[in-house]
């Protein structure tokens, strides 16, 4: 009993521990995942690689002790290991998180495609989409028990969105954030046309870049065109696309693997389908990834970040001795960032 008790303290330990330790802020310095983001020229949540560290920020958020469930962890808020089933063994009398332990419980579960001692690039990118697979669900479910006024586990459009009345639908004006605009985009994602979403059809709303629905990603992708479409015919001409949507693709496939990197000519060739010198949203589909990236797309690229970063005998795979010999690439939320030290990797990278 006594030993429960005490858990929340050690936590509190734990953070002191870290926040204080001169090793974790010099590692920081190597640690490029914030550049990594602008690189790729958008702002993503860094995958969170414990499933136990996620469970414990959600349990906190629900207590009240910290205000989203679904950030990554982090040392400046304390969390109650105690609390949650299986954490108490992977924490020190110390309060410190055993990283060691928890890697020999995770790497079997990284390892299976398959089992060779080793952990591929193929199988961290399954588990980093599996986890952020997970997030958006946590998000949604989160948004569902917020909006579904009635309990019926579907939302409505007037259930997401009451501040538009009969009138500004029937007005149907389809200026970014106006009612008809948030209802075209709710149609696309109500696959079964029903009037209402389900939680598949709620996630696809909310998070239209990370979807496999075919109308979302249409949708999606003429968004993406009226933001570079220079003369407004709902289409890209060569130069539009070379000058703006290349460079999405290009910073995408060149850091994932610069052997499939193609010229924005050569791209623009694949694309157009019928020849026209035009490229329409059908044809822009097979991209879609690249000019719309979502956290799932992000979470694949983290993977390759991650592999190079500790992939010491450049095998193109991970031992565990590698991973623990690198642990703030797979822990690194743990430890804060330093926007200064992220810059200055954010430049060598380029």
């Amino acid at each position: 009993m006594a030993r429960v008790v005490i858990y929340p303290l050690l936590a509190c330990a734990f953070i002191t521990f870290m926040i204080i330790s001169p090793y974790m802020k010099q590692q920081r310095h190597h640690d490029g995942r914030h550049g990594l983001s602008r690189r790729l020229g958008h702002n993503f949540t860094v995958p969170n690689f414990d499933p136990l560290l996620v469970n414990m920020q959600r349990l906190a958020a629900e207590k009240g002790l910290v205000d989203d469930g679904d950030e990554p962890i982090s040392l400046d808020k304390t969390y109650e290991p105690a609390a949650v089933e299986g954490a108490n063994e992977y924490f020190t009398d110390e309060g410190k998180l055993n990283v060691t332990l928890r890697f020999f419980v995770l790497f079997p579960l990284l390892d299976n495609r398959p089992k060779d001692g080793k952990v591929s690039l193929e199988e961290l990118e399954a588990w980093n989409i599996e986890q952020a697979i997970d997030r958006l669900n946590y998000r949604t479910i989160k948004a569902m028990e917020l909006r579904d006024k009635d309990g019926d586990g579907e939302i409505s459009f007037s259930e997401y969105l009451p501040q538009f009345s009969a009138q500004d639908i029937e007005r149907n004006e389809m200026g970014n954030g106006e009612a008809g605009w948030w209802m075209e985009r709710f149609r696309n994602a109500d696959s079964d046309r029903n009037g209402t979403l389900n939680l598949k059809e709620f996630t696809d709303f909310l998070y239209p870049e990370d979807s496999s629905n075919e109308e979302i990603k249409k949708w999606n992708l003429r968004e993406k065109i009226k933001e570079i479409d220079e003369d407004d015919d709902g289409k890209l001409n060569y130069e539009e696309f070379s000058q703006k949507a290349y460079l999405g693709y290009r910073s995408y496939t060149e850091y994932y693997d610069e052997a499939d990197v193609h010229s924005a000519e050569k791209m623009f060739q694949v694309l157009d389908l019928n020849k026209d010198g035009f490229l329409e949203v059908d044809e822009l589909i097979p991209i879609h990834p690249y000019l719309k990236p979502g956290e799932i797309s992000f979470a694949k690229y983290f993977s390759s970040y991650q592999i190079s970063r500790a992939d010491d005998n450049k095998d193109g795979s991970l031992t565990i001795d590698e991973m623990l010999n690198h642990e703030l690439v797979f822990y690194s939320s743990l430890y804060g960032q330093d926007e200064t030290d992220d810059d200055d990797e954010f430049h060598e990278e380029l």
